[in-house]
C-alpha cells in the first residue's frame, strides 16, 4: 500500500527497492528478526537503508535500499550461526505478514493509558509511569507522554523494550465498575 496524493502517478520502481530471499539451511538453523537485524547492522548498514524483514516457517526476506543491494549481497555471508546465500527476487513476492495476537482478558479500573499498559504487561504503575514520561511508549504510532491519556477500542500501544499490544474490544463493565478488556499481544 502506498499514500500519494491522487495527481502524482507512482510505480512500484520510483521506490528503488531490493528484495532479497535469504537462503539458509532452515533445516538446521532458526532465525529470529533480531538475527537478521544484527548482522545488517554488523555490515555498517545505517537504519535507515534498509526497511522490512519478513519471516515465515518456510522463508526470510529483507527490504533494502537498491543503492546498497550489491554491497549486502557481496558482504551478508552469514547471520547468526548459519551460512546465508541471498536471492534477488521480485518486490511482489514478498511474505505477505500475518497479524497474529496473544488474545488475554483483564480488568482495568480505568482506561487510563498507564492502568491499560500495567494490565497488559503485568507491571506496576509505578515502573509504567517513567517508561511513559520518557517517551518510551506510542499509542497509535505516535508517541504519548502523559499517563492520563484514554484509550479506546481498537488502539495500537506500544511500549519500547515490552511490545507491541492492541486493545481488542471492550467488553463491558464488571459489577464493581471495572472495564473488563479484550486485549492482544502481538506474537
Amino acid at each position: 500500500m502506498r499514500l500519494v496524493p491522487s495527481y502524482l502517478e507512482t510505480a512500484i520502481e520510483d521506490y528503488q527497492l531490493t528484495l532479497f530471499d535469504i537462503v539458509y539451511p532452515s533445516k538446521f538453523v532458526t532465525l529470529e528478526h533480531r538475527d537478521v537485524l544484527g548482522a545488517m547492522m554488523n555490515l555498517g548498514v545505517k537504519r535507515e537503508k534498509f526497511g522490512d524483514i519478513f519471516l515465515s516457517e518456510e522463508t526470510t526476506q529483507i527490504v533494502v535500499a537498491t543503492e546498497i543491494a550489491d554491497y549486502v549481497e557481496l558482504n551478508l555471508q552469514t547471520i547468526g550461526k548459519a551460512t546465508v546465500r541471498l536471492n534477488r527476487i521480485s518486490l511482489s513476492e514478498h511474505i505477505k505478514p500475518k497479524d497474529e495476537w496473544d488474545e488475554v482478558t483483564v480488568t482495568a479500573s480505568s482506561m487510563r493509558l498507564d492502568v491499560v499498559i500495567a494490565q497488559m504487561y503485568k507491571l506496576s504503575r509505578t515502573k509504567v509511569t517513567p517508561l511513559i514520561e520518557k517517551g518510551l511508549v506510542k499509542v497509535n504510532w505516535k508517541v504519548v507522554d502523559k499517563t492520563d491519556f484514554l484509550i479506546a477500542e481498537g488502539d495500537y500501544l506500544s511500549v519500547r523494550h515490552y511490545g507491541r499490544s492492541k486493545v481488542l474490544a471492550i467488553e463491558g463493565m464488571t459489577k464493581k465498575e471495572k472495564y473488563r478488556l479484550r486485549l492482544g499481544r502481538k506474537r
